[in-house]
């Protein structure tokens, strides 16, 4: 039974420290959403290049298209990395260039999602690794939009974390009175 309870304790201290280090750093919340969605991209990028690959749509530039998501990806969780510096007030030109770059990827989603969805219109066939790749551009594009939001709210959010008490309670063992101060 104490060894659950020691466990149950840490878990809490684990916890507990994981809100103050957030309270500390907010900015956390957007550029760990952003890497989720880079990394999710990264790890379906064979799907996407294959899909690239099969389809050759003249004038659409889906592989420049996947290559500016794949680049500007990573690009912006550096823009937004620099927008927060270390108890530094926002750099405004850096954030305004992360916003655009996260647009720009929401549009490149948007038009690769639109040239599949206007292949399965024209033929009948589906590939597998086409649909994997549909999806896995829906689901980045998703991801993409709640960093946006992230962003968005993170004055709201980080009021909202401020208010969270993580103050450790320690015992008081009675003899406050017993202390005497002597002179020197």
């Amino acid at each position: 039974m104490n060894f659950f309870k020691k466990l149950g304790a840490s878990i809490k201290e684990f916890f507990r420290k994981k809100v103050v280090s957030l309270k500390r750093n907010p900015k956390l919340v957007p550029l760990v959403v952003l890497l989720v969605g880079f990394v999710y991209y990264s790890l379906n990028i064979t799907a996407i290049s294959e899909t690239t690959l099969q389809l050759q749509l003249p004038g659409k530039n889906m592989g420049l298209t996947a290559f500016a998501i794949m680049l500007l990806s990573l690009l912006c969780i550096v823009c937004l990395m620099n927008a927060f510096p270390r108890r530094k007030k926002v750099n405004i030109p850096m954030l305004a260039i992360g916003v655009v770059m996260v647009a720009v990827i929401i549009y490149c989603d948007i038009h690769y999602t639109n040239c599949v969805y206007y292949w399965w219109s024209t033929q009948e066939r589906r590939f597998d690794y086409v649909t994997k790749a549909y999806n896995a551009i829906n689901t980045h594009m998703i991801i993409t939009i709640v960093g946006l939001a992230a962003v968005a709210l993170m004055p709201l959010y980080t009021k909202l974390l401020g208010k969270i008490n993580t103050r450790i309670d320690l015992e008081d063992n009675g003899n406050m009175d017993a202390i005497e101060l002597s002179e020197d």
